[in-house]
């Protein structure tokens, strides 16, 4: 039967449709994160489609009930802005207020300060800056997304952010010699590609530092 359940429900919310005489497809908005209640709810929409083909047995519980609930846009500009850098293994910055986050996006640096315009901008390798009053926190990032919320939230999810203190110079620059060897020397499309990636990683690497 659960095999068959998503079928069921489309069904379910298709007939509803009907009997409202809606004829055309039917798509359920689902609540961006700066539009989540104060106070986990339900998605009524599943949960009595669910109860039509299943009545007697409890509904699974959906995204929406585990969202994390994000205070409403505010009517005016907040003083700062609330930041959570995320890696695929832990999670860099938690909800930190700061005053500015400077990203190196794909299309040149951004500046993200408290009531900036909602965005979703790709991350390229290079200077993530956290500035926090005159205290400044530095990563070299190699890349990602930035999702910049309309409440003044910013998500930092990058595939690896590393402390710019925590990089040895020396080992860059022998990255940056060994892959520009490799680059002039290579012979087929998938070697130039590779050592293409090292030089440009690298070289995002030496200018950081330089930075």
């Amino acid at each position: 039967m659960f095999r068959h359940a998503s079928r069921f429900l489309i069904r379910a919310a298709a007939g509803d449709g009907r009997s409202h005489g809606r004829t055309s497809a039917i798509a359920v908005a689902r609540a961006f994160s700066s539009d989540v209640p104060a106070a986990p709810s339900q998605d009524t929409a599943f949960i009595e489609a669910w109860k039509k083909v299943a009545p007697n047995i409890e509904p699974p519980k959906t995204p929406l009930e585990f969202m994390k609930p994000r205070p409403p846009t505010p009517s005016a500009i907040p003083p700062s802005s609330p930041s959570t850098s995320s890696l695929p293994y832990q999670s860099e910055i938690s909800s930190k207020e700061v005053d500015m986050v400077i990203i190196p996006a794909t299309t040149g640096q951004m500046g993200v300060l408290p009531g900036h315009v909602a965005t979703i901008a790709e991350l390229k390798p290079g200077l993530l800056s956290v500035h926090e009053g005159t205290e400044v926190t530095k990563y070299f990032v190699s890349s990602g997304f930035a999702f910049i919320h309309a409440n003044s939230f910013a998500d930092i999810v990058a595939i690896e952010a590393v402390p710019i203190d925590r990089i040895d110079p020396s080992l860059v620059q022998k990255g940056l010699t060994d892959f520009t060897q490799k680059l002039s020397s290579a012979t087929t499309d998938l070697e130039k590609a590779e050592a293409q990636i090292g030089v440009d990683v690298h070289s995002a690497l030496n200018a950081a530092l330089s930075g």
